[in-house]
């Protein structure tokens, strides 16, 4: 199953963490297969937010919403259920001065694909 390590801390606090010891885990979990595709993403300062409503395209320099810690990248990694993923996440180097949010993947397109195959041809 797949999930999605989303890296929350606050960008104060990424001085405390070495690149290497990233670079670090990142080789290891892509060496064991567990890891899909992970990044580091820029500084919140570089967000912009896109929302469309009633048609209308609206676009705000920043992230989603204030807060302390600000997505600063994520793992896209294969696990066999919750359990080993969460043994992963907590690996994961910011997760000493951050956290880790695990999320499953919902994996629709395998779920639409059988139903529109299903459907009349028009």
């Amino acid at each position: 199953m797949k999930y999605l390590c989303l890296v929350y801390l606050d960008e104060n606090k990424l001085d405390e963490l070495p690149d290497e010891d990233c670079v670090s885990y990142d080789a290891a979990i892509r060496g064991s297969g567990h890891c899909i595709a992970s990044e580091a993403l820029q500084s919140v300062q570089t967000a912009t937010t896109v929302r469309v409503r009633n048609g209308h395209v609206a676009v705000t320099d920043g992230p989603f919403a204030e807060t302390k810690e600000q997505l600063a990248g994520f793992y896209l990694i294969e696990a066999a259920d919750l359990n080993e993923a969460i043994q992963i996440a907590a690996k994961i180097p910011p997760a000493q001065v951050g956290s880790i949010e695990v999320r499953p993947i919902r994996p629709i397109r395998e779920t639409v694909a059988p139903s529109r195959a299903q459907q009349p041809a028009r």
